[in-house]
Parts: C-alpha cells; structure tokens; sequence
C-alpha cells in the first residue's frame, strides 16, 4: 500500500535538519558540489509541507555526474536514475536515517532553475504560500492515497507560478 500524503504545518526544525544533510553530502562530495540548495516546500518558512527535506545538490557539469553518483554512494545514497526528469539524478536516502529526497543535478540543469524560482517566489510572496499550502492540504485531504492525482493536482499553481517568474 502507497504511503498517505501528509501535509503539516510548518516545523521550524526543518532548516536545521537540511544543515545537518548538507553538511554530510557536501563532506562527501568536496569540491564537486558547487551549490547545495534546500528545495521544495520545507525550504519555505511557514508553508504546510510533507515532512520530508528535498535537496537539490549542484555540480559544475553533466561531466561530475558520475563521480558525484559514487560519492553519494559511499556514503549510502542509492542511485535511482533519472525518473522521468531527464539530467536530474535521484537518490534513495540512506537506511537507518529519516526520509529525504536527494537529486543530483548540474549547474545548467532547467529543473533546477525551476526548483530555485518556486522556491524564491514563495520565499519572497508569503501570501503566495499561504495559497499554496491550502490548496496542499485540500488536494491531500481529497487524494490521501494517491501521490499521482496529489501531485497533479498541484501541476496549475506551479506552472502559473513559474510563468510569472519566466521559468515555464
């Protein structure tokens, strides 16, 4: 059976534990990463979330890839290709430690540009947010166990968000 979708109010231990994620991949990785950034929802003060940290680890180009990939590997990350969103490289997190996603992408990548221009937007416009949660938590109550229709349900904000910002 499919995980519930649960959306909670925003922790302000968040911030912290994504400190403590970042530390440890960017000790892995070294010089490779160029950027680790705090995505998704949980990097936006105040917003209902999924309590679940999304991390966007940046390296210089497609060519670090690989050695970036088994970086992350030798400390625990699984490698799960690409799932669908060509250049970005997801990771399963580590066993024994709290769920978080992890996406490995380079510098150019236009998935990440649209990760960082929600983000910055709902960061900048908190009204934006408040919408943005509510409309989370109707779409969870309605398709608690349906990721698919959660997500799509999601897909017209997004998308108008980002059209705003120049980043469709």
């Amino acid at each position: 059976m499919p995980e519930p979708v649960i959306i909670i109010d925003y922790d302000p231990e968040w911030p912290r534990r994504f400190a403590v994620l970042k530390a440890r991949a960017a000790s892995a990785l070294g010089d490779l990463a160029v950027a680790i950034e705090h995505v998704g929802s949980t990097a936006v003060p105040g917003l209902a979330a999924k309590p679940i940290i999304d991390i966007d680890v940046v390296v210089g180009s497609a060519a670090d890839v690989p050695s970036a990939i088994e970086r992350l590997a030798a400390i625990g990350y699984v490698h799960e290709g690409e799932k669908g969103i060509p250049g970005r490289e997801a990771f399963r997190w580590p066993a024994g430690e709290a769920r978080h996603h992890l996406y490995l992408l380079a510098r150019n990548n236009p998935e990440l540009r649209r990760h960082l221009a929600f983000r910055d937007y709902l960061r900048a416009h908190p009204d934006a947010a408040r919408e943005y949660g509510e409309l989370k938590r109707r779409l969870a109550g309605r398709f608690r166990d349906d990721r698919e229709a959660y997500t799509e349900g999601k897909t017209e904000f997004v998308t108008e968000v980002l059209e705003h910002v120049g980043h469709s």
